[in-house]
């Protein structure tokens, strides 16, 4: 099986087992941050569309809205450089009553654990408990790092003076098969990652 299918899939109906068998095969840890990061995401479950371009994460996100049923409905964003995206696709982000899905940037996407770092600046003082099911991130390739004291590093580094507070991470995208002591008190989240290369 080629490195591109494995990563990305194909279009015929490989069984999940055959899939998770096929991205458990590699070893992580001696590969580059940007494929590590995608194995490990792709294992928890996550949702990756890579983007050449801004056309392409506007038209991704599109599609995503059209999958779910979402257009002009409600949804949850902090963020006023995203406010566009919702306003094109006539999408509710003042007071929303009941948020179909987060739309967000993020801090950093972390390699070694496939999960995606949040802090206040993307979702204030929610608990990821408290955020819809269905989150669509949009981060850039050069925020993938190795792990998390790098991602707290990168954090003290961009803010200087105001430090954002609530840094969390998740890492779950899908409710796991089998409950263990790894998972518990960990929410699983339906997400997307549009993923725009700027390197």
């Amino acid at each position: 099986m080629s490195l591109f299918r494995k990563f990305f899939g194909t279009g015929n109906d490989a069984s999940d087992e055959d899939k998770e068998n096929d991205l458990n095969a590699f070893p992580t840890a001696n590969l580059p941050m940007d494929e590590q990061f995608t194995i490990n995401f792709r294992k928890n479950g996550g949702k990756f569309l890579y983007c050449e371009n801004l056309s392409e994460v506007k038209t991704h996100f599109e599609d995503i809205l059209e999958e779910n049923d979402w257009f002009e409905s409600d949804a949850m964003c902090y963020e006023p450089k995203l406010y566009s995206m919702l306003e094109e696709n006539k999408l509710n982000y003042k007071n929303p009553l009941n948020p179909k899905f987060l739309l967000a940037s993020c801090e950093n996407l972390i390699a070694d654990e496939g999960s995606v770092l949040f802090s206040s600046n993307q979702i204030k003082q929610h608990k990821p408990q408290e955020l819809p099911a269905n989150i669509v991130i949009i981060a850039t390739t050069s925020q993938i790092i190795d792990n998390k004291s790098d991602g707290l590093r990168e954090i003290k580094k961009r803010y200087e003076k105001d430090y954002p507070t609530n840094i969390t991470t998740i890492k779950y995208f899908e409710k796991a098969k089998d409950e263990d002591f790894l998972h518990y008190g960990s929410v699983a989240k339906n997400l997307y990652l549009l993923l725009l290369e700027d390197l």
